[in-house]
């Protein structure tokens, strides 16, 4: 049982870098996407987005939206920045870099602010737009894995205290990492379905 554990948390030590510069990597790019179609259809406005598919899938609906602005300029710039920010992270691990405790808390409240803030989005592109942007559903599938398992390495790594009442749950959460990661997208699907099944169930 000794060696699992420490195998385990090797391994969660040598993935946890690739995975974020990689997370960063695709968000970053969908980020940068998102712009590059806004900025095409401000300068034509014929111009129809390649994120644009149907009357469900319209990254236009979600970019025209005021929850697309929400701090007074586009999210996608957020975006950009953050998770450069993220890429760059996982890049300086790769080469072997080493953090300070208050940096990986740093880490973890950025990310925990962006699992935030797209569980916002997600309820409003659902219950008030009424439109799905691809480009930012790309954005939440990176962003959930990165902030679920850096959560994990630094309550494994002490970086984050954890009360004994739930040194239980941690340990299920340790043991069942996938089974729980597996399950929010399980869910977040399930909520898409059900919110346009109209649309969907109908193709």
């Amino acid at each position: 049982m000794v060696v699992t554990k420490r195998n385990n948390a090797w391994n969660l030590k040598r993935v946890l870098p690739w995975l974020l510069l990689l997370c960063g990597l695709i968000a970053m790019a969908a980020s940068i996407m998102l712009s590059i179609e806004v900025f095409n259809r401000l300068k034509d406005p014929h111009y129809v987005p390649v994120c644009n598919l149907n009357p469900v899938l319209s990254c236009t609906s979600v970019a025209d939206s005021s929850q697309s602005h929400l701090f007074g300029f586009p999210n996608y710039f957020i975006g950009i920045a953050g998770y450069a920010a993220v890429a760059a992270i996982g890049a300086a691990l790769l080469a072997g870099a080493q953090f300070k405790r208050w940096f990986w808390r740093v880490i973890e409240v950025g990310l925990l602010l962006a699992v935030f803030f797209l569980s916002w989005l997600q309820f409003e592109t659902l219950y008030r737009i009424g439109a799905l942007c691809i480009f930012c559903m790309i954005v939440w599938a990176v962003t959930i894995p990165a902030f679920w398992y850096t959560t994990l390495f630094n309550l494994r790594e002490g970086h984050i205290g954890t009360p004994r009442k739930l040194s239980r749950a941690v340990a299920f959460a340790q043991k069942h990492h996938v089974d729980i990661l597996i399950l929010w997208f399980v869910i977040i699907i399930a909520l898409i379905l059900k919110r346009f099944w109209y649309y969907f169930g109908n193709l």
